[in-house]
């Protein structure tokens, strides 16, 4: 292992010693109650199964038969998710060849954040996961299952699903991808049309025929955003049949695979003899390698959150000096837009997930003993599926990247490290994602505007007032505020800005797409600022240094007295509380944590006591610098 991936893994097992020993006692304490239905009365028992045939009725009465549950969040206007329709009847056919059943347990939420972009429904986005998470605990509340299958793809749902999978860590657990649309329209085409359309070169008609060209079909968004990361990371975890999350729907190995993976949920369990609860394979090992395949790949900011707040669910504590410190030694492999200009179906042609796998694995970054759904060994996950004569296989996948302006070997990267850096200094901590900012744009020192309305930006920008060098401050964009909407659409603003030749970034206590490119951005700074952070005190004119590669994020000054000047709550925080169902979520609102601590409303260990001092719910600073030096 790689001395620094060796040390944070350890450090992170240190720290988590408590709540990991307080989580793994309650899935054991799950796991000895036995098969669950043979707990559930004659009465319950009956209504669980009355709508099924005879055939699956006999084989439910027997306890000692698998019934495997599925958890979708199917839904036809998610592009991504469309191809979940037709899954239950492919599985159901799957798991009865095994001489079992399974049940649709439940349906949960799953909303697009493309379609909901700049909208009021996008302060609903950040939320929609915690209630994904619930949704999927009332889904297998009725303790009929053995085992579990989830169907999910994009930016809130998957983290949503292991979170809420991760709370019933006792049953042995399988995902299912739907995978990518086919290429459409190139990316660098797409960006050039975005900002000219900002810039008011081309009208409406012309920017609604480029989206259209490039969001064209069923499947995920083929560029490198938050739910294309999410498959990167689920297979990396071990979560995924190998070298699945990119085969593209409506294709007979997509079906195969689909089908595969419904009787390998029926293998794990313990009738079958091969019991792997999910509870085996989540742990810190695994959630440490999911980090470092983030980052290798130039993965999306959205996991600086979800990947904290999973682990929580799984009663392990990661923050971003973990991230920050994998990231200085971990390599860039890969270019993927909005990194590069290639899209994730190339990304798969060129070696894929088993060529990055193969890379990490031979230089030390990730940890191969690990359990996976494949048994033990990471290793596993350098192979490839393949349809044979009718049956599908799997074979060792390429040893050489077949394109390296996509794809390169650990020994001659894009970037000695991930790109991303935690961000620090006296505005407060926050993380940037530097891979796909120019070495030149990493550094700006400039005055700030400050702005507490995203749409304001467009507006000062439209008007001709920010041609010149400066920092966009903003702020009450956090989980507390508006519930930390994506700021995307900032991005060709900016970017044409940056292109002119001026010194621009953006400062934010919201957050950015997982498709943040160019534009350096400080984001999920915290304490946010309706909670009294810094942004608050921040005004025109401050000078604020971002240096995106020491991590440093301050406003220049001789003293502090900034921090004394009064900060009162915007309008636009009260305004945008309501509207688009948004009152219903102002209990989540009141309830949510830091970015740190995973923007979640859960606090699954409040009882077992915090391994370090706790400012704005954040650990101190002396208490990381204490774990670094050990």
């Amino acid at each position: 292992m790689h001395p620094v991936v060796d040390q944070v893994t350890q450090r992170i097992i240190e720290r988590s010693k408590a709540t990991r020993s307080a989580y793994l006692a309650q899935m054991r304490a799950a796991e000895e109650q036995g098969v669950h239905r043979a707990t559930l009365s004659c009465g319950n028992l009956a209504h669980g199964f009355a709508a099924c045939n005879a055939e699956d009725k006999d084989v439910l009465k027997m306890v000692n038969q698998v019934n495997v549950a599925m958890v979708s969040a199917y839904n036809d206007m998610l592009s991504a998710h469309q191809p979940f329709e037709t899954y239950p009847e492919l599985i159901r056919a799957a798991v009865r060849e095994m001489g079992s059943v399974a049940q649709f347990a439940g349906g949960v939420p799953a909303m697009c954040d493309g379609v909901t972009q700049g909208q009021p429904g996008m302060e609903l986005s950040l939320f929609s996961r915690d209630v994904i998470a619930m949704a999927t605990a009332v889904s297998l509340s009725h303790n009929m299952f053995d085992s579990a299958l989830y169907l999910g793809v994009c930016d809130k749902i998957v983290p949503g699903l292991l979170m809420g999978a991760l709370r019933f860590g006792h049953l042995p657990t399988v995902f299912v991808p739907a995978g990518p649309m086919q290429s459409g329209l190139p990316n660098k085409e797409k960006a050039r049309i975005r900002q000219e359309y900002a810039q008011g070169k081309v009208g409406r008609d012309e920017l609604l025929q480029c989206e259209s060209d490039s969001y064209h079909s069923a499947g995920t968004c083929t560029f490198y955003g938050t739910a294309n990361s999410n498959q990167m990371m689920v297979e990396m975890m071990g979560l995924h049949l190998p070298g699945s999350s990119f085969v593209n729907p409506g294709t007979e190995l997509r079906d195969e695979l689909t089908k595969y993976a419904s009787q390998q949920a029926v293998r794990l369990t313990a009738q079958n003899g091969r019991f792997t609860p999910l509870y085996e394979i989540v742990d810190e090992k695994s959630l440490v390698n999911a980090i470092v395949a983030l980052l290798a790949t130039g993965g999306s900011t959205n996991h600086t959150m979800h990947i904290i707040a999973i682990a929580a669910s799984a009663g392990v504590i990661i923050n971003w000096q973990d991230f920050s410190d994998l990231s200085d030694v971990v390599p860039l492999l890969a270019r993927v837009y909005p990194n590069g200009e290639a899209d994730i179906n190339h990304f798969h042609a060129a070696g894929g997930v088993g060529y990055v796998v193969r890379e990490l694995l031979g230089a030390g970054y990730l940890h191969n003993d690990v359990m996976t759904i494949m048994g033990h060994g990471l290793s596993r996950y350098t192979q490839e599926p393949f349809i044979e004569d009718g049956k599908l296989v799997w074979r060792e996948g390429t040893e050489t990247s077949l394109d390296d302006k996509i794809l390169r070997p650990a020994s001659d990267p894009f970037s000695p490290n991930g790109g991303l850096k935690l961000m620090k200094g006296n505005l407060g901590r926050g993380v940037i994602k530097v891979s796909a900012v120019a070495e030149a744009n990493r550094i700006v020192e400039a005055p700030a505007i400050v702005f507490e309305d995203q749409d304001d930006v467009a507006d000062a920008f439209k008007r001709g007032e920010l041609e010149k060098d400066f920092i966009a401050v903003v702020r009450y964009q956090g989980p507390n505020a508006l519930g930390m909407p994506e700021l995307h659409k900032l991005t060709p603003y900016l970017g044409s800005l940056q292109d002119k030749g001026f010194k621009v970034a953006l400062v934010t206590d919201g957050r950015m797409s997982g498709a943040s490119g160019k534009v350096p951005a400080a984001i999920h700074v915290c304490p946010e600022a309706r909670l009294g952070g810094p942004l608050a005190h921040v005004q025109d004119g401050d000078i604020i240094r971002l240096n995106g590669n020491t991590g440093e994020l301050t406003l220049v000054s001789d003293d502090d007295s900034w921090l004394q000047r009064p900060a009162s709550e915007p309008a636009v925080v009260k305004q945008h509380g309501m509207g688009m169902g948004r009152e219903l979520f102002a209990p989540m609102r009141q309830q949510v944590n830091e970015a740190e601590q995973g923007a979640t409303v859960f606090n699954f260990f409040q009882d077992v006591a915090p391994v370090c001092d706790e400012v704005h719910g954040n650990p101190s600073e002396a208490g990381r610098n204490k774990e670094i030096e050990a």
